[in-house]
């Protein structure tokens, strides 16, 4: 009897975290994709998160300019995440999680 080894899946996880560490930067789009906003606010995407807010935000110069605690008041308030950072960690993991499993 011959036992047949498939390691198509292993090898594609090898490819998937050889990309994933090419990477230089992830795109706060891609961080915060709409999946990731309407499972963790009641908001559809990040998009309608920062509409929602008190703050008027056109350019990433205009995110950037938003006071740390003002913004990290406003997460708190309307997503299950009590800081902008705790966010954004959160966020990464589910991010690399997708990136690892993709395709597999």
């Amino acid at each position: 009897m011959t036992i047949k080894k498939d390691f198509s899946g292993l090898k594609k996880l090898s490819k998937n975290l050889e990309e994933l560490g090419n990477k230089k930067s992830i795109a706060l789009d891609e961080l915060m994709n709409d999946t990731f906003i309407s499972n963790h606010s009641k908001y559809k995407n990040f998009e309608e998160l920062l509409n929602s807010s008190p703050f008027t935000v056109e350019t990433a110069e205009d995110f950037k300019a938003i006071p740390d605690d003002e913004w990290d008041s406003y997460i708190g308030k309307n997503t299950e995440f009590d800081t902008w950072e705790n966010m954004q960690r959160t966020a990464f993991k589910y991010y690399v999680k997708g990136e690892i499993k993709k395709g597999l």
